[in-house]
Formats: C-alpha cells, structure tokens, sequence
C-alpha cells in the first residue's frame, strides 16, 4: 500500500501480525462455533491491517503511531 495512507508505526504492525497468529491458533484449537468464526475474523482483520499498515478505525479517529518525518 502506499505510503501516503499507512497509519501504523512499525511496531504496531508487528504487534498486529502476532496477535493475527495467536488468534488463528487459538481459533484452530476450537472445535467450531461463533467464537471461532469471530476469532477467525479478527485475526484476518489484524493479519491485513498489518500488511497494509492502513487501519480505517485509526482513520476514522484521527489517530495515526506513524512518526512524522522532517
């Protein structure tokens, strides 16, 4: 994605990418249900936010952990 619309630090992607596979797996370990197709769903969510480095609910908010450049 372009930088022009990333709104995530480097840090919180990674964070992002961990929590994707932490919730993957625990999601894995369910033997079905809502909660694992919501677990799914979230670390889908946080797998892409982390590639992109874009978070729309950071857009919406106006938040950005992006450091300014000179």
């Amino acid at each position: 994605m372009c930088k022009k619309y990333q709104n995530e630090s480097q840090a919180d992607r990674i964070i992002r990418f961990v929590l994707a596979i932490i919730l993957g797996f625990i999601g894995y370990g369910l033997s079905g249900g809502t909660l694992q197709t919501v677990l799914y769903v979230l670390a889908f969510i946080a797998l892409f936010t982390s590639i992109t480095g874009f978070c729309l609910i950071y857009k919406i908010f106006g938040i950005s952990t992006l450091k300014k450049s000179l």
